[in-house]
């Protein structure tokens, strides 16, 4: 069976033969670093490692604080969602959907907030779980699980970007 989607710069639809048979939909082909946007959250775009070794999703968040509205558990937080850019900031407010234990990539293990919220990329959106964590000296400001992307997508591991990026804004020049 040929894989010839994989070929393409932007992502496609992957043709009838190609489909993974326990979904009714298709399969999207990502990259394995993209930009997606967490509209629930209020955040326009971040860079996500798309990681199929991590089985959890994960975001940098920092302030984080628990608090109780009306009964119901809610976690107050922000995120810096480009990557060296402190200036920009997202002050967030979610339902708090469970605590759990999670084993970082150097071993050891911490109880972190998860919240349930979509996943936007491409014209496709959908519900993610993610944990909150301090992220700030990792490489991107959010991981994407294997858990996120089951019977949704194929990463092409040798490929970035299949949504592409956003344009740079110019520096001013002061000459």
């Amino acid at each position: 069976m040929r894989f010839s989607a994989i070929q393409h710069r932007k992502s496609k639809l992957l043709s009838k033969p190609e489909q993974n048979s326990n979904t009714d939909s298709p399969l999207l082909i990502i990259g394995w670093r993209e930009w997606l946007s967490l509209p629930d959250l209020g955040v326009p775009r971040i860079k996500a490692k798309i990681d199929t070794g991590a089985r959890s999703s994960s975001l940098h968040a920092y302030d984080i604080e628990q608090f109780q509205r009306e009964g119901c558990s809610l976690v107050r937080f922000k995120v810096h969602p480009i990557q060296r850019q402190e200036q920009m900031e997202v002050s967030c407010v979610a339902e708090v959907h469970d605590i759990r234990s999670v084993r970082s990539s150097s071993g050891e293990a911490t109880d972190r907030i998860v919240i349930q919220t979509t996943a936007s990329w491409l014209d496709q959106e959908w519900t993610i779980d993610l944990t909150l964590a301090d992220r700030s000296q990792m490489g991107f400001r959010m991981l994407v699980g294997r858990e996120a992307m089951r019977e949704r997508m194929l990463v092409d591991p040798g490929r970035s970007y299949f949504g592409g990026r956003p344009k740079r804004r110019k520096k001013p020049n002061n000459s």
